[in-house]
């Protein structure tokens, strides 16, 4: 053990020291931001243009009530289409049929360019509601508009999660549940992907450079195995805790500092229920969103099951991957290998995704169970609660699985480190797994 222990101190040292573990444990959060906040920055800072829109109307209802927007600007068409399609100034021409009461697919937008998502929305949306003002007023009905805004009523729906009669339940949003088990999924499969592919390219470059023959004469190969997958599992371990405090801080500290105060009270109490959220002033997605961010229990547990499935997910993984290292001796030949690995993540990464819709299904329950699954799927699935006996479930068949997934590599592992010059088939694998 203490062989095993010294491997696992130099994997780790010499992978936190370099400076490539630095820059991606501070520019990983950063970039993440980004993504979030960039689109949204474009948007808000980005030059907009209105656009000239020549309108055709032959029915004489619709031009009349189509109004301007940032977007859009209407104007009744004089001259003919090939002066109006040729003139700089104008986008496009709108031409409605004399029959769109009872035609509503009689639109047509003429431009000499692609026509954008803003103004077909735009005209789309107005027409609409024209055309579906001008068919009410032919039922007669009196102060018609102010009936409908007397019936119109918004709901707000509470989704709370209870387990009994007895329990008070614990109120949830859909959306930001999807959301927040994408991110986890996202997350592991980065994680399960990169690190394992950093130790299946450690061991091929070892194994060219003969390194590895000499480094087994005083350590067993089964010790040399464990030793780097722990190592570098505790750099990837590193780096999920240093994220934690980063996001902890953020949430209780940054947070409440960055909101105003009457918003994150409002918030509080929307998701308390003490104010009908109706009546509130913020949003009822937003003020979950804060409830959430600013809710440290529920902050701590999403990051414990994230550094369990993390851990287990990445110690099964990472078998894998030292097993397709020491059969081959280049990168060029654990291609092919490493499709058995990468294939079952893929597998995992995409039903997460589909899980998302209905993380309670049966299908749900099934790939939480399977090993190969189980780590990515459950924590798309964590955020929106799951039932206690399907986690201990999981993480007890993922733990038998880990065990049974480092015997079986270490068996591989140490007839690959000495055999050179030939790509192994799955055969040659099975072969090297029952040596004694």
């Amino acid at each position: 053990m203490n062989n095993t222990a010294l491997i696992i101190k130099r994997e780790y040292i010499e992978r936190v020291n370099k400076k490539s573990f630095i820059i991606t444990t501070l520019l990983v959060p950063i970039l993440m931001l980004l993504l979030m906040c960039v689109p949204t920055l474009i948007l808000f800072f980005a030059p907009t243009t209105t656009k000239n829109v020549a309108v055709v109307d032959d029915s004489g209802i619709i031009l009349p009530r189509l109004k301007n927007t940032d977007d859009v600007r209407f104007f009744n068409a004089t001259g003919t289409q090939d002066e109006m399609l040729s003139c700089d100034s104008i986008y496009g021409i709108l031409i409605i049929d004399r029959n769109i009461m009872v035609n509503p697919n009689g639109v047509r937008i003429l431009t000499p360019n692609t026509v954008s998502a803003p103004v077909e929305r735009t005209v789309v949306d107005q027409m609409e509601k024209i055309i579906q003002d001008e068919k009410l007023k032919n039922y007669n009905i009196e102060n018609l508009d102010k009936i409908l805004a007397d019936v119109r009523t918004p709901v707000t729906v509470k989704s709370i999660r209870v387990e009994n009669e007895e329990d008070e339940g614990e109120e949830q949003s859909a959306e930001l549940n999807a959301v927040a088990g994408m991110v986890l999924n996202c997350v592991l499969y980065f994680f399960i992907l990169m690190y394992g592919a950093l130790i299946m390219n450690s061991i091929i470059e070892e194994k060219g450079n003969r390194v590895l023959e000499l480094i087994v004469c005083s350590v067993k190969p089964m010790q040399l195995m464990i030793g780097k997958i722990v190592g570098v599992g505790l750099v990837a371990l590193t780096q999920i805790v240093i994220w934690g405090v980063v996001i902890m801080f953020c949430t209780t500290v940054l947070l409440p500092i960055v909101v105003p105060a009457d918003i994150m009270a409002e918030a509080a109490a929307v998701n308390a229920g003490n104010i009908d959220p109706a009546a509130a002033g913020i949003d009822v997605d937003l003020a979950h969103m804060l409830g959430v961010f600013t809710n440290v229990g529920y902050i701590v547990y999403i990051l414990g099951m994230m550094v369990v499935f993390l851990v287990l997910g990445y110690l099964f993984y990472a078998a894998i991957f030292a097993m397709i290292g020491a059969s081959v001796d280049n990168v060029q030949d654990s291609s092919q290998l490493q499709t058995i690995a990468a294939i079952p993540i893929m597998v995992a990464f995409f039903s997460s995704m589909v899980i998302l819709e209905d993380p309670s299904s049966t299908f749900a329950l099934i790939m939480s169970m399977i090993p190969f699954t189980s780590p990515m799927v459950m924590m798309a699935r964590v955020p929106f609660g799951v039932p206690a006996w399907e986690l201990i479930m999981s993480v007890v068949i993922l733990i038998a699985s880990v065990i049974f997934s480092i015997w079986l590599a270490g068996k591989i592992y140490r007839v690959g480190i000495f055999m050179y010059g030939k790509k192994p088939s799955v055969r040659d694998l099975i072969r090297w797994a029952r040596y004694d």
